[in-house]
């Protein structure tokens, strides 16, 4: 199977392309077109069409997207063509070719007012730009008949710009942090939605089997605050040697964290159907942070990190 990566540099593409199966061509792309991969700019539509009719692929996986949640507010126009106009190309490019298309989507396309979670078949309502551009793209996937939609939440990993990372270093740097408990969703490692992803390829292509739904909701187990995932960083972080001290963290409201962006105050996504139809086995979000530390406590890392 050859499968075009979209967002190869970036947290989500490179557990991607670390965890590829074997028997997989991959067709890593990225906007900067790094060593071994293909120069690809998911603003650039007609690009994005052009590379799918050029390289055939049996599917593409869409992972690359705009997820400044804030500065989208600023810039709708380039977040509508990377996060909608990008994936309409592929299926459009598709429709022709033929071949799967994995659209990657987020828990913010739910407006977090019902305090349950979101199962797969209910109507989106986002409540920022950012999560109206990816409700946008996931109608243009599943307006294709072998797209797929995967929604997922607050994702970070051992690389790139992300929540846990962040908080890794102002454990570091600051006496004391602030951060909001009134928002609960689920952290979800990279590697643990890499595995998903593939297996979510895997399945879609098999024959003779049960259909794969076609919208699909992944996240590690469990529940939790930004705040009680900044205290977890910090004991973890302590436990495993990659904090000197952690920083005393307090609760903050969202009223008194305001944002450019509206987020969804409950957007904890029902998982069990996905988790079923895959044939996977959760990770609890702790565990799964746990093995994200312990893999930059292990290797070389930047130092405003460590």
């Amino acid at each position: 199977m050859r499968v075009l990566l979209t967002g190869a540099a970036g947290q989500l593409g490179q557990a991607l392309v670390a965890s590829c199966p074997v028997g997989v061509t991959l067709l890593p792309s990225s906007r900067s077109g790094g060593p071994g991969q293909i120069l690809l700019d998911l603003a650039d539509p007609l690009a994005c069409r052009a590379l799918v009719l050029e390289q055939r692929p049996d599917a593409v996986l869409n992972a690359g997207a705009y997820t400044a949640v804030d500065q989208a507010e600023q810039e709708p126009a380039l977040a509508q063509a990377v996060n909608a106009e990008a994936p309409a190309a592929f299926a459009d490019a598709l429709a022709t070719t033929g071949g799967q298309l994995l659209q990657l989507s987020t828990d913010f396309v739910f407006n977090g007012r019902q305090g349950s979670p979101y199962t797969p078949e209910q109507p989106v309502d986002p409540l920022g730009v950012y999560g109206a551009t990816k409700a946008a793209g996931e109608a243009a996937a599943l307006g294709y008949s072998a797209g797929r939609v995967l929604r997922t939440s607050w994702v970070y990993g051992p690389v790139g710009r992300n929540f846990c990372l962040t908080l890794l270093r102002l454990h570091q740097e600051k006496p004391e942090l602030g951060v909001v408990a009134d928002q609960v969703g689920c952290p979800t490692a990279t590697h643990t939605l890499a595995a998903a992803c593939w297996r979510a390829l895997e399945r879609g292509a098999a024959t003779g089997t049960a259909p794969l739904p076609r919208l699909l909701h992944w996240s590690d187990a469990g529940a939790a605050s930004w705040y009680d995932f900044a205290v977890a960083i910090g004991e973890l972080g302590l436990e495993l040697s990659l904090l000197s001290a952690a920083a005393p963290v307090q609760p903050l409201t969202t009223a008194q964290y305001p944002t450019p962006a509206r987020r969804p105050p409950y957007s904890l996504l029902e998982c069990s159907r996905t988790r079923a139809a895959l044939g996977l086995e959760p990770l609890h979000w702790r565990q799964a942070l746990r093995q994200v530390l312990a893999r930059i406590a292990s290797t070389e890392v930047p130092t405003s990190v460590r």
